[in-house]
């Protein structure tokens, strides 16, 4: 019985020294994960402000282009640039020279008359009848006819297909005519005497007709092709007019008008009878006028 109980106890000791043991762990633990290491790493770069190679430049306003301008006044009234006169005679100048070896009439004057009567070509007679005289049609004209308002509300005017059938029909109008006649008397070259010649035939009512015409020819140094039919050497009124503008007093010469002399000084009329002392147009020949 002794022995039962011992046998017990020592069996008791045994099981209780076995549980007083530690455990051990035989797997091993996951190591702690940082879970931003997964995490791409940002990098961030610093900013750089990159100056353009050429900076933009504020708009400055921009001042209006002013186009000169000059009126053409005769059966029509139209504004036109120095450009539009200057394609007109380019396009005209060689039928004008023609005529004027075939007619007598100075190819300044066709070509004065065609720009002041035809507005440079823009004129509505021009545009609609290629009439570039202002020629009305007359009792004996049998072709086409244009109405239009000139000294009397829609007067007849001759109508033409081409422009070139106005030049031609204008040489055979001038010459066909008894009181044109002391025109062709007159020295090839003397555009001044047409114009005024002109004038006083009939051709046209406007008393400053032969002032428009001639300012024209200066303007635009058409006596060029007058000198280029008559084989002469031509001097430039451009050449006239530098000498003449450096001197302080003109003396009027023949053919000279306020007009053309105040064109000379690039005056007006007006500040030229001012600086004069002048209360009228009327000027006469030898007489000195202040221009500066």
């Amino acid at each position: 019985m002794i022995k039962r109980i011992l046998f017990l106890a020592s069996l008791l000791l045994v099981v209780s020294c076995n549980t007083a043991k530690p455990v051990v762990q035989t797997t091993k633990p996951k190591p702690k994960t940082n879970e931003t290491a997964n995490k791409p790493k940002v990098i961030r770069k610093p900013h750089i402000r990159v100056e353009p190679e050429n900076p933009p430049v504020m708009a400055q306003k921009q001042e209006p282009i002013i186009v000169k301008q000059e009126v053409l006044e005769a059966t029509t009234r139209v504004k036109v640039t120095k450009e539009i006169v200057l394609a007109y005679i380019n396009k005209f100048k060689e039928v004008a020279k023609s005529n004027m070896t075939q007619y007598g009439i100075p190819s300044s004057i066709i070509l004065a008359q065609g720009i002041l009567e035809s507005g440079a070509g823009t004129g509505p007679l021009s545009i609609e009848g290629n009439n570039h005289f202002g020629i009305k049609c007359h009792k004996e004209w049998n072709g086409k006819t244009i109405k239009h308002d000139d000294d009397s509300a829609q007067e007849c005017f001759r109508k033409y297909d081409q422009p070139m059938e106005s030049y031609k029909d204008h040489a055979l109008f001038l010459t066909s005519r008894p009181w044109y006649a002391g025109l062709f008397k007159l020295n090839k070259d003397d555009y001044k005497g047409w114009a005024k010649g002109l004038r006083s035939a009939g051709y046209a009512t406007d008393p400053k007709y032969p002032e428009k015409l001639i300012g024209i020819i200066e303007r635009y140094q058409l006596g060029q092709y007058d000198a280029e039919v008559l084989g002469h050497n031509y001097t430039s009124m451009a050449s006239i007019n530098l000498v003449a503008s450096n001197a302080a007093e003109y003396q009027v010469a023949q053919g000279d008008t306020l007009y053309s002399i105040s064109k000379k000084f690039n005056l007006t009329i007006e500040e030229l009878k001012r600086k004069n002392n002048m209360s009228d147009n009327a000027i006469s020949i030898g007489q000195n006028l202040r221009v500066q």
